[in-house]
């Protein structure tokens, strides 16, 4: 199998992190998000992926010079401009001249899903295309797919109003595509898949999808960016992760729960750290109290400051003494 991986987009819903560096290039437990998408799919089979790459494209060569990563090639494509989901899944397999059938991934989705097992499933359908489906509490934010007895999609709902969905199995980003479908997608502007290339497939009757209960989470937004952290922590996906990096410097008196810390933190004493992301390099002073929050690499935030609610530190953010702070973001969104 060879895959496509789409992490050219501006990762808006997660600044001022992504200020700094694409999403993708974020930790999820001590390694880059893009580490643990390539990894889950080398683990299935994949031994080739190419990068759709967009915003801040540098960055990921500079971490991946001899183009591999755990232990899978990766071929860079960089889009000229912003082409949407179906424009860049082809401009990236032109560029890698890829003629045959392939596996397309959102960037941004952890998940165990097993994406052999969609594989053969779609050879058995015989159609152009066949999409994970996974189930959510509340579909109005996703394509809602509802499907038939033989698993072909009936419509393709891309996120319907609260309350109207008729299901709640939604497209969960994972995409099996024959080359039939590439040549659907008109070359050189924005398309959707989702939008636009999808209902096509749906209104021909060739659009199959499976429905999995496997691990999934769109870690694209501060609240799932943290619940993919502590979901590793909690060892909901079979691996108990390494919570406080051994050259982290946490003072005696200082309680660290629940909480990832990385490379190089120091956290002062007096300081509690509970559900929380501290990311390498950051400081955090005596005397605070850190809570549901995400501090960006190399923050340093003051003494005797309350951070909680989702607050997001940025990269390198100086946070004053005894600042207190319920959600938001620090820096705040009219200085980004």
């Amino acid at each position: 199998m060879r895959a496509i991986v789409l992490v050219g987009g501006f990762g808006t819903r997660l600044r001022p992190l992504t200020l700094s560096a694409p999403k993708q290039m974020l930790p999820i437990g001590g390694v880059t998000m893009l580490e643990r998408v390539v990894a889950k799919l080398a683990q299935f089979g994949v031994e080739e992926v190419v990068l759709s790459l967009g915003y801040q494209p540098d960055a990921f060569s500079t971490e991946f010079p001899d183009q591999t990563c755990a232990g899978v090639r990766l071929i860079y494509a960089v889009e000229p401009e912003p082409l949407d989901t179906a424009g860049a899944i082809r401009f990236a397999a032109e560029a890698a001249g890829l003629r045959e059938r392939i596996l397309a991934v959102n960037g941004d989705v952890l998940t165990d899903l097993d994406v052999a097992d969609l594989w053969a499933q779609h050879e058995r359908f015989g159609g152009e295309a066949t999409i994970a489906l996974t189930p959510v509490e509340d579909p109005s934010r996703y394509g809602v797919v509802p499907i038939d007895e033989h698993g072909r999609v009936e419509a393709f709902i891309e996120k319907p109003a609260p309350g109207t969905a008729p299901s709640n199995w939604i497209n969960a980003g994972t995409y099996v595509l024959e080359p039939s479908v590439l040549d659907r997608i008109p070359p050189g502007r924005k398309v959707s898949i989702e939008r636009e290339t999808f209902p096509q497939l749906v209104a021909d009757r060739t659009l199959y999808a499976v429905q999995s209960d496997a691990y999934w989470i769109d870690a694209g937004t501060p609240a799932a960016y943290l619940q993919a952290h502590l979901d590793l922590l909690d060892g909901r996906r079979g691996e108990f992760a390494v919570a406080i990096d051994p050259t982290a410097r946490i003072d005696a008196d200082a309680k660290v729960s629940r909480s990832m810390i990385g490379p190089g933190v120091v956290v002062a004493g007096g300081t509690t750290v509970v559900d929380s992301v501290v990311m390498a390099g950051a400081r955090i002073d005596a005397g605070c109290r850190i809570e549901r929050s995400i501090i960006g690499a190399r923050a340093s935030i003051g003494a005797a400051c309350e951070l909680d609610e989702l607050t997001v530190v940025g990269f390198d953010e100086d946070v004053p003494a005894g600042t207190t702070a319920s959600g938001g973001s620090l820096p705040p969104p009219e200085s980004w």
